[in-house]
Order: C-alpha cells, then sequence, then structure tokens
C-alpha cells in the first residue's frame, strides 16, 4: 500500500470496541484531509471500521489484511 498516513495507531491485542474508541480519541486531534493508518488484529474491526465511518463521515481510503494484521487508512472528514 502506499498511501502516506500522517499518523500510525497500533491496536493489535485489543478487543472491539477499542480499536474504534483509540481512532476517535486519535482522529480528534487530526485536521481534516490528514489521514490515520490503523494496525488491529480484532476480526470485527473490518466492520466496525466500516460502520464507524459510515456514522462520522469519515473514509476509509483502503484496508488489507496481512496474514492476520488488519490495516486501515482512514481519512478523516
Amino acid at each position: 500500500m502506499s498511501i502516506t498516513a500522517d499518523k500510525l495507531l497500533d491496536a493489535t491485542g485489543l478487543a472491539c470496541p477499542m480499536p474504534i474508541v483509540k481512532t476517535k480519541k486519535e482522529i480528534e486531534n487530526m485536521t481534516s484531509g490528514q489521514i490515520i493508518e490503523i494496525h488491529a488484529t480484532d476480526k470485527g474491526a473490518k466492520n466496525d471500521f466500516a460502520a464507524w465511518v459510515k456514522a462520522s463521515g469519515h473514509k476509509i481510503l483502503a484496508d488489507e489484511d496481512d496474514n492476520g494484521l488488519l490495516k486501515f487508512w482512514i481519512e478523516k472528514a
């Protein structure tokens, strides 16, 4: 993936809803258009992030599963 993130959040080992909670906290301190890259291992994270960005207005630019390490790139609204 060749997206340059402004911030990296390591949410590996955290169970739902903590990856979303931590992302929400981090994204509040970012400016519109900035990108956060999140690493998570919770299998539910993909659906959680999809629902969260729909509700919050942010945008998932990309996501990938790197042998169980889920990576998300989210652009702040």
